[in-house]
């Protein structure tokens, strides 16, 4: 058996993104239009103006993310800031 190497974050970097609202700073990137991850630090977290709200209750939830973040996100990967690792030329070139 022949072991792939994990080329993803070779292939796309994580990106620089800022929350348009609030300015909260995370590293993002996409594997499709679909699946965003993101990578959240100490300074972003204490940024964010959507987290408190998110801590709330007697069990908080895990925080993902908020939704200007993911707009901002978005917005990255329509101007291609960010690479949308399954768009067609990546999908082609990956069938070779």
């Amino acid at each position: 058996m022949v072991v792939r190497p994990d080329s993803r974050l070779h292939d796309a970097p994580m990106v620089a993104v800022a929350c348009g609202a609030c300015g909260a700073r995370v590293e993002a990137r996409k594997s499709s239009w679909e699946q965003t991850s993101i990578q959240w630090d100490a300074e972003a977290l204490r940024t964010c103006a959507e987290r408190p709200a998110a801590g709330r209750g007697q069990r908080a939830m895990p925080f993902a993310t908020c939704r200007s973040l993911m707009t901002a996100i978005g917005e990255a990967a329509v101007d291609g800031r960010i690479r949308v690792r399954s768009d067609a030329a990546d999908v082609e070139a990956e069938a070779c």
